[in-house]
């Protein structure tokens, strides 16, 4: 597992062990950012069930302003420090162990908005519907919402606020691009 492209460009990420933690493969990752490559630039990113952190370093990499890596697991939390440090991207990051309900909660009460969500949770679990329904409250104008699901995972209701964009198959992964606008 590797940053595609930008100034991170070829660093080999720690990756985990097992499969508890299931990091996006490293094409998915470059026809996501080929999607939304205009909209990266100075963005502050939010990495929502960030496994490896590999989604947001990605975005560090190609010039996003900020990233706040979320995750609910020890051992995610640990790789996505290791793999931070190993960008030197620390001064641009925030590393939340969480849930991504208690991390939005916590965010907005900080006045804290995003233009860019990512989010790939466990798949068949609903989190993308459940996540959907509480991330515009830290979703600035005209945000966009990439969630990655497995291509037999039920589709998730959309709220209104959100529409979907683009929905690309890459394998047996779907990925979906809201917007708020």
């Amino acid at each position: 597992m590797r940053i595609i492209a930008g100034a991170f460009r070829g660093r080999r990420l720690h990756a985990p062990k097992g499969n508890r933690i299931r990091p996006t493969i490293d094409w998915v990752r470059e026809a996501v950012f080929n999607m939304i490559a205009t909209e990266v630039p100075g963005a502050r990113v939010l990495d929502l069930f960030a496994g490896t952190g590999a989604m947001g370093l990605e975005a560090l990499s190609r010039g996003a302003h900020s990233c706040f890596f979320v995750d609910n697991s020890a051992e995610a939390v640990s790789l996505i420090r290791e793999n931070v440090q190993l960008c030197a991207a620390q001064d641009r990051s925030r590393i939340i162990r969480g849930s991504a309900a208690s991390a939005i909660r916590r965010l907005g009460s900080e006045n804290e908005l995003f233009d860019l969500i990512f989010m790939d949770p466990p798949y068949g679990k609903g989190y993308i519907e459940k996540t959907l329904e509480i991330v515009g409250a830290i979703a600035r104008d005209d945000a966009l919402v990439i969630a990655e699901q497995h291509i037999k995972d039920k589709p998730p209701l959309v709220p209104a606020i959100w529409r979907k964009d683009r929905e690309r198959k890459y394998g047996d992964t779907l990925i979906s691009v809201y917007s708020n606008s």
